[in-house]
């Protein structure tokens, strides 16, 4: 099973329309993307609702730069991280474009909701804000 993660913390999964695996269908209204998908091959049409963009390891950043690239062509659609994404990469996640974090419940446990909610105020979690202040 797995845990939702928003600015509100840990939350109840509200998506029950499963995903189409990238490559398999143009007018799928959601789309499960791998972590070495070209963002530029994503289609992006008025029916796409959701895209769930996959972590295979807390190492592997390029979801983050896929899910900028959705969002600088003009995604306006839910944008969710899959998969093993740490409560200290919650912020950088938010400012790539993702509207929440799917993980797995055995990395829920490790990572408890007081972890993430410490970084849901992302927009003051920046080195930034932290010159400025």
């Amino acid at each position: 099973m797995t845990q939702l993660v928003t600015d509100q913390g840990f939350v109840t999964d509200d998506w029950t329309s499963g995903y189409t695996v990238l490559g398999c269908a143009n007018d799928a209204s959601s789309l499960h993307v791998q972590s070495d998908a070209v963002p530029d091959e994503i289609q992006l049409s008025s029916i796409l609702e959701m895209v769930r963009i996959d972590f295979p390891s807390s190492a592997d950043g390029r979801g983050f730069t896929i899910a900028r690239n959705l969002r600088l062509r003009g995604y306006t659609g839910r944008l969710r991280a899959h998969g093993h994404v740490l409560a200290d990469q919650y912020a950088m996640a938010r400012r790539a474009g993702f509207d929440e974090v799917e993980i797995p419940d055995d990395l829920a446990a490790r990572q408890p909701q007081d972890q993430w909610l410490a970084r849901a105020n992302w927009r003051d979690h920046d080195y930034q804000s932290r010159l400025r202040g």
